[in-house]
């Protein structure tokens, strides 16, 4: 069974050195969401030499778009979108500084092979489980593109959210792991 470790924002090269495909953690500190949209703006910035809104060092991005707050809740379900997508931007903010990935799904070679070169981890958090991760959350401000609604970006801090290591700097793959662990042969 693999460890539970208890980490905190903003990451460090230490701290990501100590992280392996498999563990199980808990993440406390500040965090920013950023799906789709923002990331496609995080594009448009830097093709044109400007400056990003939030400063992404040491940070970790949140594929998540909440859904609006109920009465007397920090944030509505808030759980991973598909990271994916996010594929074609994450060199270039990983280039940056951004350190970690919360999100579902696989990760494409070039983000792994990115995840190993700038020492960055990428985190899973339970589809489907929103509702239960926004209990993480302490608190939840808006910080960047208002008009991109849902898909805007917030900083959340959140306390002991609980994530496992997918990706991490040594170049292991947790999802690929589990298929030759698991495969059945003829």
């Amino acid at each position: 069974m693999a460890e539970k470790k208890m980490i905190e924002t903003p990451l460090t090269d230490e701290i990501v050195s100590d992280l392996h495909a498999g563990d199980r953690v808990y993440l406390s500190g500040k965090i920013f969401t950023a799906r789709d949209a923002a990331h496609a703006r995080f594009a448009q910035l830097i093709s044109r030499g400007e400056e990003l809104p939030v400063d992404l060092s040491g940070q970790v991005v949140y594929y998540c778009g909440p859904t609006p707050t109920p009465p007397g809740k920090v944030i509505g379900s808030c759980g991973p979108t598909t990271s994916s997508r996010m594929d074609t931007y994450t060199p270039m903010l990983l280039a940056r500084g951004l350190k970690g990935m919360i999100g579902k799904g696989k990760r494409s070679e070039e983000v792994k092979k990115a995840i190993v070169h700038y020492k960055a981890v990428y985190f899973a958090a339970l589809g489907g489980a929103g509702a239960l991760l926004s209990k993480s959350v302490v608190t939840s401000k808006l910080v960047a593109f208002e008009d991109l609604g849902p898909e805007a970006i917030y900083v959340f801090e959140v306390k002991e959210m609980p994530l496992v290591v997918i990706n991490d700097i040594y170049g292991r793959d947790l999802y690929e792991e589990g298929i030759r662990k698991f495969r059945v042969v003829d």
